[in-house]
């Protein structure tokens, strides 16, 4: 399988994630104190869990379908693919994990660097055509 196919499978999961982290947490939305309420950590790391499944699956979405328009080849497309897949992955665990445990929160470097690693990829990894 192509490195950007791949990429569009993990938009696309990222985008079922979104969805199911979603319904999960909205059963429990109209509770004003649950999780502490509307402006605690933990209730603003779920909703920040539930988006970034949203945000990060568009990004690989979007790595998926401009790599042959941008003629991305070489190391930098594929160090921007699976960068994209990490970070897709790993920033809704970190905004879960660190809702649960708050030390947890010294994780989130990892898919932030993941996220830049991919963008640096993708302008790297593009022939200027």
């Amino acid at each position: 399988m192509r490195p950007e196919t791949l990429n569009l499978y993990a938009g696309w999961v990222g985008v079922l994630g979104g969805i199911a982290s979603g319904a999960i947490v909205g059963l429990f939305f109209h509770a004003d104190e649950w999780m502490g309420g509307y402006s605690s950590y933990r209730r603003r790391l779920i909703r920040l869990g539930h988006i970034s499944f949203f945000g990060l699956g568009f990004l690989n979405l979007f790595f998926g379908l401009s790599a042959a328009p941008m003629g991305l080849t070489g190391i930098f497309f594929a160090l921007g693919s699976w960068s994209w897949i990490a970070a897709g992955l790993s920033m809704p665990a970190c905004c879960f994990l660190a809702a649960w445990r708050k030390p947890l929160r010294h994780l989130f470097p990892l898919p932030v660097c993941a996220a830049l690693l991919g963008v640096i990829g993708v302008l790297l990894g593009a022939r200027i055509k």
